[in-house]
């Protein structure tokens, strides 16, 4: 006997809905965050779900390049990284799909998110010093870095390290480009040896003396107060942290973010993500598991490095400004000899 034209139509509507939901059952992670206590993230989003997240974890430019090369075939749903200059860099490569949520604009301030990618923890870059190398109040503001009174004092890690690009595009959007390459060559001429290392290099160079000035982002310092090491502890007595721009535009911030890829097979899934990483049980893993700020106002968090290292006005200045200026950045600081 014939199955009938409507029990044909009624199996295969119910076969598309199974598919349809299995799908909705699985998210593809690309991600360029190394931190272990994100584990709490990865599982927080499933339990609340139901949906798993399959990760590959690699460096940003990597994975930027595996996206490229699957192009259509690729299984990545959602780009996780750090530093708006490489958020950016995935927008420009066309990888990103524009991005609807209600939630999101709710939650996440303007400043803090462009149309197809989203910020969801702070970091901010400050100014240390070693103690007794320079007198209080001789270091305010990030331009007080080129003031010749510092040369042979100042170390940095590479002009060419995303940190440092995002500061400089900062610095452009703020001053413009002139002001900007006298900053980057003032720098570069205080410079107690040529660039190398992280940002962890840098506190324990100033720390040991090598240099009396270095910058670094808040949350490697929130990782040496909340050490279990002596020696950590150590360094961190023999620093100053300053907070630059207080009187003026305010500290430089960057972020880590994420958006949807547009060849993304489970995009509802992938939304939701974003949305999760929105929500307070996820803005606390990232300010209580690795020491940054939340971006959503209100949600309290416990973290004793981050309270000791204290409130701050931060720069509000649009991510989207330190995007389009990161090339520009890059030329500055490489005609300045800032390598």
């Amino acid at each position: 006997m014939n199955s009938s034209p409507s029990l044909f139509a009624l199996v295969l509507a119910t076969v598309t809905l199974t598919c349809a939901q299995a799908q909705e059952r699985v998210l593809n992670l690309y991600s360029a965050r190394h931190y272990q206590t994100d584990e709490a993230l990865y599982s927080g989003f499933t339990r609340q779900t139901g949906i798993a997240i399959k990760r590959i974890e690699g460096k940003e430019d990597e994975l930027l390049e595996r996206i490229r090369n699957e192009a259509a075939n690729s299984p990545a749903d959602v780009l996780l990284t750090v530093d708006a200059a490489r958020l950016a860099a995935a927008h420009e490569l066309g990888l990103l799909a524009p991005v609807r949520s209600s939630l999101l604009e709710a939650r996440i301030p303007a400043h803090l998110r462009t149309s197809d990618w989203f910020s969801f923890s702070l970091r901010a870059r400050v100014i240390i010093y070693a103690k007794g190398a320079v007198k209080p109040g001789e270091l305010r503001t990030y331009s007080d870095l080129a003031d010749p009174r510092l040369k042979g004092k100042v170390c940095s890690r590479s002009g060419s390290h995303p940190y440092n690009l995002s500061l400089l595009a900062s610095i452009i959007a703020h001053q413009g480009e002139t002001k900007a390459e006298d900053w980057a060559r003032g720098v570069a001429a205080n410079f107690a040896r040529p660039p190398k290392g992280g940002d962890t290099d840098q506190i324990r160079a100033v720390a040991a003396g090598e240099c009396a000035v270095a910058l670094a982002n808040t949350y490697y310092l929130a990782r040496l107060m909340r050490s279990d090491k002596p020696e950590d502890h150590k360094t961190m007595e023999k620093i100053v942290v300053v907070w630059p721009d207080q009187q003026g535009s305010g500290t430089h911030i960057n972020v880590s973010g994420g958006g949807v890829l547009k060849t993304a097979p489970h995009k509802d899934a992938a939304v939701k993500f974003l949305e999760y990483l929105a929500s307070d049980e996820a803005q606390r893993y990232f300010a209580d598991g690795n020491n940054e700020w939340p971006v959503v106002a209100g949600v309290k968090v416990v973290n004793p490095a981050l309270e000791a290292l204290g409130k701050f006005k931060a720069d509000t200045l649009p991510v989207g400004s330190l995007a389009m200026y990161r090339a520009k950045a890059q030329i500055i600081f490489d005609r300045a000899g800032y390598r």
